[in-house]
């Protein structure tokens, strides 16, 4: 996939939602935050949202809570979902409970956006020791080896690039005009493709979990995000259990059933 540039969106003032490498500051009455003095000539608006590239201030998306009937962004659901995130990552229940009057189809779509885009974080760690020389095929336990879907014809692919192309090609589905045109409303038919996309991704936690476990504990000691994603996919029945390998929950095996 070529790259292209940052793209760096702002919504209206009022609405908040998390944009990757960019930051939203919160300016009330023309205040400067940070160290970008040329905000003070911005606009005076009252609650303006500004993204500024390649910031690493500790105010990064700190904005107050909003309850979700409040936020009138086309981003809602997203914003919600990060929002409690944010409040506490440990706290599964809460980031899973949908909030009335929403749609269920767009509730399982955004949040497989976000733990796509969280995973990108393990994959990043990943890389630190997981090299095609020394994890040449994508495996979990021993008793199974995943083909990559990437290629015109299935095929083994060394681990970190198994990891690099399935998250290149969620990224792709998701963000697909033809299957997901809308972010308020979405087909059936095209809910019915984020089963197999979690099915791969998942696969990025199992080889971490068996053959980088100190990296896998460490992820998942700050996000939480293997346990969430199995609570995920069970809760709506995306994933068959048999296939949940990482024994992350209370009652869970080490088998799959499914390559």
């Amino acid at each position: 996939m070529a790259d292209g540039p940052t793209i760096l969106r702002r919504n209206r003032p009022g609405t908040k939602a998390e944009v990757i490498n960019a930051v939203i500051i919160s300016l009330r009455n023309r205040r400067t935050v940070g160290r970008y003095p040329d905000c003070q000539s911005l606009p005076d608006s009252g609650n303006f949202s500004a993204l500024l590239p390649f910031d690493t201030s500790p105010d990064f998306s700190r904005w107050p809570d909003e309850p979700f009937e409040e936020m009138d962004s086309t981003l809602a659901v997203q914003q919600y979902i990060q929002q409690m995130i944010r409040r506490d990552p440990s706290n599964i229940d809460l980031i899973l409970n949908m909030p009335e009057a929403n749609d269920e189809g767009v509730w399982k779509y955004e949040h497989l956006r976000q733990f796509c885009m969280e995973l990108n974080g393990l994959a990043v760690r990943l890389q630190e020791e997981c090299h095609p020389e020394t994890c040449t095929q994508m495996t979990a336990t021993e008793q199974w080896i995943f083909l990559c879907a990437a290629h015109k014809t299935p095929k083994e692919c060394p681990a970190i690039d198994y990891t690099r192309h399935t998250l290149d090609g969620a990224a792709c589905l998701l963000n697909s005009n033809k299957y997901f045109p809308s972010r308020i409303s979405i087909k059936e038919s095209s809910v019915a493709k984020l089963g197999s996309v979690c099915r791969r991704v998942y696969r990025i936690f199992s080889h971490a979990y068996f053959h980088h476990r100190t990296i896998f504990d460490e992820f998942e000691n700050e996000t939480f995000l293997c346990r969430r994603f199995t609570a995920f996919v069970t809760k709506y029945n995306l994933m068959s259990k048999d296939n949940l390998i990482v024994p992350i929950m209370e009652g869970e095996g080490a088998t799959e059933s499914e390559a």
